[in-house]
């Protein structure tokens, strides 16, 4: 066995191929687990949404029942946008990079996607332009949604602990990231079937996924905080260039 400029042990085809498939084992256990799991998140119980949430739309007011498009199931990211912000969150702004291209996707299996924020519609399209983003986006702004989602909180909340973000924890900031999930049935009422907050928005963030599968991962241990590499996608410095390495040829 040899050891790289990394101190990580080098092996023979036959060794790696190994520890390969005992990994793997522990990889079906993590897959039938989740499995597991998304059986058990879809028989959860549902709410009835029986409150008006009327927002703001490029297409004018939009009822919540009106953001399924014709499907029956909705997908929602909850993105952090407040009134007067220049510019969204980098990490729900990270998360939203990843969504135009599944949206066909799920629209085959009768899925519609949304971004809900609570800046005005203005300061959305303001944003949405600059990032080139192609998904629906709609604004909050007036209605009591986002905290009736436990996404947005008082000043008051945060200083005297009633805060609730992430089914009992407090929320760092007063504005928090989340996903939502709602079901319209035939007779056009919506039902929440599923919402998930803190480290669970990372289902939206298929970087994290291919980064797991590197030997540096997520490269986040030195960091000042998780995710403080992260930049909007206009807002990165240049990659820098790999050392020129000779050919075999010296050339």
């Amino acid at each position: 066995m040899t050891t790289t400029d990394t101190n990580h042990s080098v092996v023979s085809r036959q060794q790696w191929l190994a520890a390969r498939k005992a990994l793997l084992g522990r990889e079906k256990e993590l897959t039938h687990l989740g499995d597991q799991i998304a059986r058990e998140r879809r028989a959860l119980p549902w709410v009835r949404m029986d409150k008006d949430y009327v927002f703001a739309s490029s297409e004018g007011p939009r009822r919540l029942a009106d953001l399924f498009d014709g499907r029956r199931q909705l997908v929602m990211q909850h993105f952090m946008l407040q009134p007067g912000w220049e510019q969204g969150c980098k990490s729900c702004s990270y998360m939203a990079d990843h969504t135009d291209p599944t949206l066909v996707h799920l629209a085959q299996r009768d899925t519609a996607f949304v971004a809900v924020s609570l800046a005005p519609l203005s300061e959305i399209e303001r944003f949405r332009q600059r990032m080139g983003w192609k998904f629906p986006w709609v604004s909050s702004h007036g209605t009591d949604f986002n905290r009736d989602f436990h996404v947005t909180f008082t000043a008051e909340e945060k200083e005297n602990g009633t805060a609730d973000y992430n089914f009992g924890s407090k929320p760092p900031g007063q504005e928090m990231p989340g996903i939502s999930v709602f079901w319209k049935d035939d007779d056009g009422e919506v039902f929440h079937t599923y919402s998930t907050y803190g480290r669970g928005v990372e289902v939206m963030m298929h970087t994290y996924n291919l980064l797991d599968l590197t030997p540096k991962g997520r490269d986040e241990d030195g960091l000042d905080f998780t995710m403080a590499w992260v930049r909007h996608h206009d807002r990165y410095e240049p990659a820098p260039k790999a050392a020129a390495t000779k050919s075999c040829c010296g050339r």
